[in-house]
């Protein structure tokens, strides 16, 4: 990148930096998200700013719209396509339900016995003991998402086995 470049970029950034926030913000109703978006922005944007022409021009402030808007529902998409991934709360209910009811009868042991540790102690926090999927990541030291993904592919181990009913 040229140093004409460089300053070019900067003036956009200084110009264009908050009706993009604003633009992504409405997107995205976030604001870390919409922080992301600005700078996942001005790098597509540093990638043709050769091309752009003055930065006061209606042309300059059109592509700049363009892309803030493309960045920010790319966002949007993957943060739902995450999302909708996620264990639902009526499956987490379910398993354990079905946990309390094997407890009642003192079989939780049996069910719990064929999981591994990490996977017993997942269910364990969060079915049983009721913690939220951050509290129960913290304590096992793993992310978020490995939690939640370990937790669906127990559940749905269990539900092969037979352990647990396979209604929604």
């Amino acid at each position: 990148m040229t140093y004409d470049e460089s300053e070019k970029l900067k003036k956009l950034y200084e110009i264009y930096e908050q009706p993009m926030y604003r633009i992504a913000y409405a997107v995205l109703h976030d604001v870390g998200l919409a922080e992301d978006a600005v700078s996942e922005a001005f790098i597509r944007i540093m990638h043709k700013i050769g091309k752009l022409g003055d930065c006061h021009s209606e042309k300059t402030k059109a592509y700049i719209v363009k892309v803030i808007k493309s960045t920010s529902i790319n966002i949007y998409r993957r943060n739902k396509r995450r999302y909708s991934e996620e264990i639902s709360i009526d499956d987490a209910l379910q398993v354990a339900d079905k946990a309390q009811q094997y407890s009642d009868n003192g079989s939780i042991n049996e069910i719990l016995g064929v999981l591994g540790e990490t996977d017993r102690k997942i269910v364990t926090l969060r079915c049983i003991e009721e913690l939220s999927w951050k509290e129960v990541a913290d304590k096992l030291s793993l992310t978020e998402a490995n939690v939640r993904k370990r937790f669906e592919r127990t559940k749905k181990r269990l539900k092969s086995k037979g352990e647990i009913n396979n209604e929604k």
